[in-house]
């Protein structure tokens, strides 16, 4: 990191003309929504079932009330004009206009995409991006993938899409879709799709442009419009006329046929009753795949395709179509392809240049390569956000009045007490088609990667969901569509301090503004997840999913409660970021010396609770074992300990902040604080205020004993320690362990890979593989210690190895673990690749980021397409410093 600003490039400079979210450089770029079908937003149903009230089959007739969705996607950034890329190989029962995938109730782990695409590239103005789709020349087997994974268990693989056959001999076209942009309101596209398989190939391209559905629902009558033109040298061209984007000339680089229908549903194919539009959505599918031309338009609409054809494209011929598409459509005066490979070739070595800049020279290029893939990912997930809440409930006026049960609480009536969350903003996603939505924890690392390459877009982000319209008026951070009252960890405020710091330490206006609603959130974790006073909180599920033995979000029979070593852990790691942060605004602004005194505090109480004193009747470390639990607290006041070893007794190690020097001599009112507790309760202070010769004050909720033997269980391969990383349970449970609780006897076993419980519809696991997350945080959390209370502290490492190292150097291995999931091995395949990624350099070429990876293999496990949190891998690398 460095407190310098970046070294300037084309890239850096339209950066910074483009500070705000309503800058013209982030008006158009990739954020089409990999799915809008089955997301919470387009359900109106009684039972809350969002995958069967608009599924799959639908969304090729049926009209989306709030969003839209395609593959390759080109929109501006409010979603009214879409732009993306619709296939057909010739047989296939239709055109391949989105991503497949199976639902959650479908596949046997869970929601899972039955798809090939990797980000190849992108810039954060999007002036410069490429994706790469891969599309069978076979008929792509729907049905089976849906038949096949019903009839597996938990216990089995999941079918993919490699696994049918249909990509053997690599029968694929590879589609390489490139935007580069000429100017904010001047895109230029290009599709290339080569043939890698052994025979000559059929092919349909048609690049879609259409309209979101806005005149449907009884809310706004206008209707924009689509129309036939021509461009500037008599070239095939379509003119879009929208009341508030204003007018754009679509232009062909050549004269393909163009079919116009509207993107409205099709009563009688969906819902099977007669009535609705004449010329729906599904009206190019009908003349394409089927011949029957008689819904489509004659010259106007507002859903339009350019239709190119080639009877066979030769084995490793490629074929190329250019689009342009330019503001003001009237404007004819010039060619609109003579200068689109200058500029095309220009933005690329733009985009070369950037990355130069942003990654260190002295990083391997096998490093850098994953971290560019990385960066190009967090761009590609960006995506357009629309959820008006209050709407939502209500209904349109042009529809239905939706069902009553839909006002009940969780889970039939959903998100009934957000009603003020309205949003319609570009918003960094976890995943592309499996999570189409945003999450509150992992927005805040996705920031982190992303203040690498647009740090005001990852500051916009933090204080989006901080904002009157996204944060409740309670002070809760919204979790994520399905249940914005679930309860995410507080890492919003590790975030903006990371964020910061990044971008040079200079930003104080945006430190500010984020600190002053994350005392808002702070007070709501006290008031609603500290139910007895205790200082030690209840935090639910807490993202981590089945980490335990039941549902932690479910209420406990008999008035029983929870008290959570993670839960607990994560607001003394809350509370030291606010000091942190509170010592940093008070270097100008002395009023905020007195809320550094109260953050202080605060952390004394937890850290107390915690790990010193304990309460009378819970203490969550456990010194026989040298580790900490969750505690089941009876209504009698009687407790028990979850004695399971799992990330959730790691994460105390990141309650841990060292004091700058400069504290001493310009917060008077802390340090006065200090200087008196110390004269009344040394005791306490001495215990979690820890001073070494020569290093910085160090606040731990660890004692320096406590430290050693967590980290002893840390880097134990039988345990935690994995090729890869940190596993989130020891593998000391591989033979499974039984847990006799309150009565009742739980078993439990590590679980490497896919989970083996429905526990969170079942797509996740906690129970062993390595979350990129959460293990950065851990490497963060030891190099604090290092600069501070551990600065002299040797480990063996690993466990029983008999080589001694510092904490730092932990650290460091464990981050290179973590990129050496990405880097192709001895066998020439990456660790990280998913099980059904075969070993070919067609396949090599592209890592894939995953959700979680497998906890002795490393092999992608959960969402494939998961360069939000994963993404952090980039984050690594540009930290580097050797």
């Amino acid at each position: 990191m460095t407190d310098q600003p970046m070294p300037p490039t084309a890239e850096h400079a339209r950066l910074s003309e483009a500070q705000r979210p309503d800058s013209p450089w982030r008006l158009w770029g990739p954020y089409l929504a990999g799915r809008q079908w089955g997301t919470v937003r387009e359900d109106y149903s009684a039972d809350g079932d969002a995958w069967s009230f608009f599924p799959f089959d639908h969304a090729h007739t049926r009209a989306y009330r709030w969003g839209e969705d395609g593959i390759a996607g080109l929109t501006d950034r409010f979603g009214f004009l879409n732009l993306g890329l619709a296939l057909w190989n010739g047989h296939d029962d239709r055109l391949k206009e989105r991503l497949f995938g199976l639902t959650n109730p479908q596949g046997n782990h869970g929601e899972d995409v039955k798809e090939y695409w990797w980000p190849i590239d992108g810039t954060p103005t999007h002036s410069y991006a490429q994706v790469l789709y891969r599309y069978p020349q076979r008929a792509f087997p729907y049905d089976h993938l849906v038949t096949e994974n019903a009839a597996r268990g938990l216990g089995q693989d999941e079918l993919e899409l490699t696994d049918t056959g249909v990509l053997d001999d690599s029968r694929f076209f590879d589609v390489l879709v490139t935007h580069a942009k000429a100017g904010p309101e001047d895109v230029l596209v290009e599709i290339t799709a080569t043939n890698h398989g052994p025979d000559p190939a059929p092919l349909d391209l048609l690049p879609h442009l259409w309209f979101r559905n806005t005149w449907s629902w009884g809310r706004d009558e206008r209707v924009p419009r689509l129309r036939l033109a021509r461009g500037p040298k008599d070239e095939s061209a379509i003119i879009a006329e929208h009341g508030y984007l204003g007018r754009y000339l679509l232009v062909a680089d050549a004269e393909p046929r163009i079919l116009f229908c509207d993107n409205e549903t099709n009563q009688q194919a969906t819902f099977g009753v007669p009535g609705g539009s004449k010329h729906p959505k599904d009206a190019i599918n009908a003349a394409v795949v089927h011949g029957d031309a008689s819904m489509v338009r004659r010259g106007h609409g507002t859903k339009a395709a350019f239709w190119w054809h080639w009877d066979a494209v030769a084995p490793g011929e490629s074929v190329t179509i250019r689009l342009r598409l330019i503001r003001d459509g009237d404007v004819r005066t010039a060619d609109p392809f003579a200068d689109f490979d200058a500029i095309r070739d220009a933005r690329h070595g733009e985009a070369d240049a950037f990355y130069a800049a942003v990654i260190p020279a002295d990083v391997p290029p096998e490093d850098a390569f994953i971290a560019r893939r990385a960066f190009a990912g967090l761009q590609w997930c960006k995506q357009i956000y629309r959820y008006d809440v209050r709407q939502w409930l209500e209904g349109d006026p042009a529809e239905p009045a939706p069902p009553r049960e839909r006002l009940a609480r969780q889970p039939l009536g959903r998100n009934t007490s957000w009603r003020h969350l309205s949003l319609a903003d570009v918003i960094s996603m976890p995943d592309e088609w499996e999570y189409p939505w945003f999450a509150a924890w992992d927005l805040a690392f996705h920031c982190v990667a992303l203040a690498h390459v647009d740090p005001d877009f990852a500051k916009e982000q933090l204080v989006l969901m901080c904002r009157e319209w996204a944060m409740h008026p309670n002070g809760q951070l919204p979790a994520y569509e399905w249940n914005f009252s679930d309860v995410n960890p507080p890492v919003h405020a590790w975030a903006a301090w990371q964020v910061y710091t990044i971008d040079g330490s200079r930003d104080q206006e945006f430190l500010t503004r984020v600190f002053t609603k994350l005392l808002f959130n702070f007070g709501w974790w006290v008031n609603r997840k500290d139910a007895e006073g205790s200082n030690l909180f209840e935090g639910g599920f807490l993202g981590m999913d089945n980490v335990g033995p039941f549902d932690r979000s479910a209420p406990l029979p008999d008035g029983s409660r929870l008290e959570q070593s993670d839960a607990t852990s994560w607001m003394a790691f809350y509370c030291l970021l606010m000091l942190r942060i509170a010592w940093e605004l008070a270097r100008t602004q002395p009023a905020w010396d007195e809320v550094a005194t109260k953050f202080f505090e605060h952390f004394l109480a937890i850290a107390e609770a915690m790990d010193f004193f304990g309460s009378d009747n819970v203490e969550l470390w456990d010194q026989e074992d040298g580790f900490y639990y969750d505690v089941v607290v009876a209504a009698d006041g009687s407790s028990q300990k979850v004695r399971l070893r799992s990330m959730v007794g790691l994460l105390p190690l990141i309650g841990v902040a060292n004091m700058p020097a400069w504290v001493d001599a310009t917060l008077p009112d802390f340090t006065g604080h200090r200087a008196w507790l110390q004269a009344r309760r040394p005791e306490l202070l001495d215990a979690l205020v820890h001073l070494a010769d020569g290093s910085p004050d160090t606040l731990s909720v660890l004692t320096p004993d406590r430290l050693v033997r967590l980290l002893r269980r840390l880097v134990d391969e039988s345990e935690f320690l994995a090729p890869g990383g940190i596993r989130s349970m020891s593998a000391a449970y591989r033979e499974g362990t039984t847990l006799q609780l309150e009565g009742a006897d739980l078993p439990v076993r590590y679980v490497p890979g896919a989970s083996d419980s429905r526990l969170f519809g079942g797509n996740s696991n906690w129970r062993g593989p390595i979350w990129f997350p959460v293990n950065v945080l851990l490497t963060d959390a030891l190099r604090r210690y290092a600069g501070g209370m551990a600065a002299d502290v040797q480990v063996e490492y690993p466990a029983g190895s008999g080589r001694l190292i510092g904490v730092a150097e932990v650290a460091d291995d464990i981050d290179r673990r973590l990129v050496g999931l990405f880097r192709i091995g001895p066998d020439g395949r990456r660790p990280s690749d998913p099980r059904d990624i075969p070993t070919h350099p067609l396949w090599q070429a592209h890592p894939t980021f995953s959700e979680y990876f497998h906890g002795d293999t490393g092999a992608g496990l959960g969402a494939t397409h998961q360069t939000g949190w994963t993404a952090l891998v980039a984050h690594l690398v540009c930290l580097r410093e050797d």
